[in-house]
């Protein structure tokens, strides 16, 4: 659907770029490395990717940013392996990310997102919750994670839960008295979840990199958001039931409210709904493509902060600013990522992979596919899922498919071990996002305990889909068309 060729293909093509290469490897080395690692070419090469993975790890412990250290050494192992004509594959793999049209959905669902944030709309959804849900133990910790699904759906990335979360659900969980841990816990667990959500920006990245369309991955996502969310929720219902002290009813007074003014909240909550509904549906009813449907999207929300008077000034400079932020951030990345992976991936890393794996290792096509997702664990306490995208997929997804796995399945697979990735001490990135966003009574260790039930009830959903393909790929099989 989403037309991708990667630029390191162009060794393929060209054979003297290839040729090249095994010149300059079976040479006397570059970068100091010893003679006698070179006793045959593959071994060189894998060698190689080793250096280039473990430069980049280093260097991202100088606290350089992630695209500047990933750009650095893919254009600089391509200088060293192939000469001045290298620093072409650096260049190609930036300049193919500006022929990727589908890329214009990124910055239209980010400025969906805040728009609708910025205006207003997601302190409406919580005085929703607030009014449905207060009564209940726990009530207001359920409601935040059905807010802060909502608002991650709207926006497509975890961080405008995160933002919007610490911002209007943690104080007034904190005012009510609400245990800090639980607190901490529901909204970092909660913003993972609007990613799986259509429409995701994540699993839009992983259609156009791995060739996969964006319907399927976008319905295959629902069926884990739906059973990681009901898990979350027992969870949270059980303990708050057994610890009445973890998440405290609102008292009578607090939720004296008449039928009509319920019903009257509850439109609140309508809007983003409709407009989910409008921008999912226009897609996949083939009234719109897909950046269509993300221009419908981003226009309505435009529309729908300027009719309910929340279009101020401030609000659209806002904006603008935090979409242009975000957007530039995943361009700058994907940029750097494609120059880092031209290299290994012109070395024949795919190949080297395979031949690893399947004939040197024997290893069953399971204890592969377990090895890639503990491989996105680690990566992902160094890399922003995108650049782990970026560099990962080209590699994995032709093995995959010879495994006969199914890519829209194995998407799914990727995006939860990402977030549980991200969710992972000691340096898991909504972690800190937490500490940055919280108040100072939110320690560090309380941030890490918080997460641990969060964490072992998302390696459980990971488990079950891996045992029940089915949990993601029914909702896909059913409503796409019949051939």
């Amino acid at each position: 659907m989403f037309p991708f060729h990667h630029p390191a293909t162009s060794l393929n093509r060209e054979p003297h770029l290839a040729a090249r290469a095994k010149i300059l490897i079976t040479r006397p080395p570059p970068l100091g490395m010893h003679p006698a690692w070179i006793d045959d070419t593959a071994m060189s090469y894998e060698l190689i990717i080793i250096l280039m993975f473990s430069s980049l790890m280093l260097l991202m412990l100088t606290g350089q940013r992630v695209f500047g250290v990933m750009g650095f050494v893919g254009v600089v192992c391509a200088i060293a392996l192939w000469g001045g004509g290298g620093s072409e594959l650096g260049f190609g793999g930036a300049i193919k990310l500006f022929n990727w049209y589908p890329m214009l959905t990124l910055p239209m669902f980010i400025f969906m997102g805040y728009m609708l944030s910025e205006s207003g709309i997601a302190n409406d959804l919580y005085h929703m919750l607030h009014v449905w849900m207060g009564g209940l133990r726990g009530g207001l910790a359920v409601g935040t994670l059905f807010l802060m699904v909502l608002i991650s759906c709207m926006n497509g990335l975890s961080v405008a839960g995160m933002a919007i979360g610490c911002s209007v659900a943690l104080p007034e969980l904190v005012k009510r008295n609400y245990d800090k841990r639980m607190v901490s816990g529901v909204i970092q667990a909660g913003s993972s979840l609007g990613i799986l959500m259509p429409p995701s920006v994540v699993l839009v990245l992983y259609g156009m990199i791995a060739r996969q369309p964006i319907g399927p991955l976008w319905l295959a996502g629902v069926g884990p958001a739906l059973l990681l969310a009901g898990l979350f929720l027992i969870y949270i219902v059980a303990r708050c039931r057994l610890q009445p002290d973890l998440g405290p009813a609102l008292p009578p007074e607090e939720r004296q409210f008449t039928r009509r003014e319920k019903f009257k909240v509850l439109g609140a909550g309508i809007i983003p709904l409709l407009l989910m509904a409008l921008v999912i549906g226009s897609f996949f009813l083939g009234y719109a493509s897909l950046v269509e449907s993300s221009a419908i999207g981003a226009g309505t929300a435009l529309l729908v902060a300027f009719f309910r008077g929340r279009l101020t000034p401030r609000v659209f400079h806002e904006t603008l600013r935090q979409s242009l932020n975000a957007s530039a951030m995943f361009m700058w990345i994907m940029m750097a990522a494609l120059a880092f992976a031209a290299v290994f991936d012109g070395l024949g890393a795919v190949k080297a992979i395979e031949q690893i794996f399947l004939n040197q290792w024997g290893l069953s096509p399971w204890t592969v596919l377990i090895l890639m997702q503990v491989s996105f664990l680690v990566l992902g306490i160094f890399l922003d899922d995108t650049a782990m995208l970026v560099i990962v997929a080209p590699l994995y997804i032709p093995l995959i498919v010879k495994l006969g796995f199914s890519p829209v399945w194995f998407g799914v697979l990727y995006t939860i071990t990402c977030q549980i990735a991200y969710l992972t001490p000691p340096f898991g990135y909504n972690l800190f996002l937490m500490r940055a966003m919280s108040p100072p009574s939110f320690t560090i260790r309380d941030i890490y305990l918080s997460i641990i039930p969060f964490v072992l009830i998302m390696f459980l959903s990971l488990a079950l889909i891996m045992m029940f393909p089915q949990i993601a790929l029914w909702l896909p099989s059913l409503l796409q068309p019949k051939s």
